[in-house]
C-alpha cells in the first residue's frame, strides 16, 4: 500500500520559477506537482497539495504555526505524513514552535525549502523537495514512521527541527543542527539515525495545542549596552526574555545590569540565558557572571537555540500562570529542544 503525504506549501524561495513572458520570478503552482516533477511517481507516494497564501518568511508569524498546527491536526489521520514548504530566513523558528504545538508525534512533519527558486535550472529546491517527501512518506521494518517527529531536510541533511538555526545566506547548506546530531544523511541511499531518533510512548495520545503568548523579546548582550537600553526592552509589557549571554552564559556583572535583570525578575518576568556561540552549552556554575544570574533567577537554556528558547518561551508563558510553574517548564526538555 502506497504512503500518502499531505504537501504544505508556505511560500518562499522555494516556491517561485521564472515566468516565460516578463522573465520575472512568480510563485510555483504546486497543484500541479506531478505534471512539473514526473519523477515523483516513481516514490510510489500519493501527494495531496494544500497550498496557503504564500508569504515571504519574514512575514512568519503565530498565527502561521497555528494555522500550520491545526491543518496537520485536522489531516492527522488521513496521511503517513507531512511536508512543509518554507522560506529559509525563519524557518527554523516554525520547525521549533510546531515541535512545542504538536504533542506526541508519531509521523513526521518535515520543513524544507531552498537557497535557488525551484524554477532556476540548478536549483537545489528539486532535491530537497522530492527527498523530504521520500522521508515524510518512509517506513521501518517495524511499519513505523522512519523520522518522526519535527523535522528540517536541507542539503542531504535531515535534523530535529528545534535544534537547527540558519547559518548561510550564500551556501546551499543552510542550515545547522550544532548541538545534536543528524537524524538522516543521504548520499546514494537514506541512512537514518535510529539513536537519535524520537518516538512516542506507545499508546500516547497525539494532540495539538496552540496557546502561544508573545510578549516574548530577545536580549542580546554586546560590548556598550547601556542600562537604559536594557530597562527600556524590560520595561516594555514583556513577559518573558531570551538572553543571549557570551560564552557559557557570561554576562556583565555591573550592579546596574544584574539589579535591572533583579527587577524585571522580581515582577513575574522569566529570564531564560542562551549562548550567544553557534555551538556549545550555558553553564552558569562556572564563572562569577553566570553564579551572579543564576542567583536573581535567570533560568539556564542549556544548549538550546535561540529559535528554540524563543518558542519554547511563547509555549511555556501560556500554559503556566505563576513563575514557579514556569521555570519549572522552563528547565525541562518538553521534545528534545535541549539535552543530549
Amino acid at each position: 500500500m502506497k504512503s500518502s503525504v499531505l504537501l504544505i506549501y508556505t511560500g518562499g524561495t522555494i516556491g517561485m520559477h521564472t515566468d516565460p513572458e516578463s522573465g520575472a520570478l512568480v510563485p510555483f503552482d504546486f497543484t500541479n506537482i506531478y505534471k512539473e516533477f514526473p519523477a515523483l511517481r516513481s516514490l510510489e507516494v500519493d501527494i495531496e497539495v494544500l497550498p496557503f497564501e504564500p508569504i515571504d518568511s519574514s512575514n512568519a508569524s503565530p498565527e502561521l504555526w497555528v494555522r500550520l498546527a491545526e491543518k496537520i491536526g485536522e489531516n492527522y489521520e488521513r496521511f503517513d505524513g507531512f511536508v512543509v514548504l518554507h522560506g529559509t530566513d525563519t524557518m527554523s523558528y516554525s520547525a521549533s514552535a510546531l515541535s512545542f504545538m504538536l504533542h506526541n508525534l508519531a509521523k513526521p512533519v518535515v520543513f524544507t525549502g531552498s537557497q535557488i527558486p525551484i524554477g532556476v535550472l540548478r536549483t537545489d529546491g528539486r532535491e530537497n523537495l522530492i527527498t523530504a517527501i521520500e522521508i515524510a512518506a518512509a517506513k521501518d521494518s517495524k511499519g513505523r514512521a522512519a523520522a518522526p517527529g519535527v523535522t528540517l531536510y536541507f542539503q542531504n541533511r535531515l535534523f530535529r527541527g528545534n535544534r537547527t538555526t540558519k547559518q548561510s545566506a550564500e551556501e546551499l547548506s543552510a542550515f545547522a543542527s550544532n548541538n545534536y546530531p543528524p537524524l538522516a544523511e543521504v548520499g546514494v541511499s537514506i541512512q537514518y539515525n535510529e539513536q537519535f531518533i524520537a518516538r512516542p510512548k506507545s499508546g500516547a495520545e497525539f494532540g495539538v495545542d496552540t496557546a502561544l503568548e508573545r510578549e516574548v523579546a530577545i536580549v542580546k548582550i554586546f560590548p556598550g549596552l547601556t542600562e537604559s537600553i536594557l530597562r527600556a526592552m524590560l520595561a516594555s509589557g514583556v513577559k518573558g526574555v531570551v538572553l543571549e549571554t557570551y560564552g557559557a552564559g557570561n554576562a556583565p556583572t555591573k550592579e546596574w545590569f544584574i539589579g535591572a535583570l533583579r527587577e524585571a525578575i522580581s515582577k513575574g518576568i522569566s529570564v531564560v540565558n542562551v549562548t550567544q556561540c553557534s555551538n556549545g552549552e550555558v553553564n552558569m556554575d562556572i564563572y562569577e557572571t553566570g553564579v551572579a544570574l543564576q542567583k536573581i533567577g535567570v533560568i539556564s537554556g542549556r544548549d538550546m537555540t535561540t529559535e528554540a528558547a524563543v518558542t519554547k518561551m511563547m509555549y511555556v508563558l501560556a500554559h503556566a500562570t505563576t513563575p514557579t510553574a514556569r521555570a519549572k517548564m522552563l528547565k525541562k526538555a518538553i521534545c528534545g529542544e535541549f539535552g543530549k
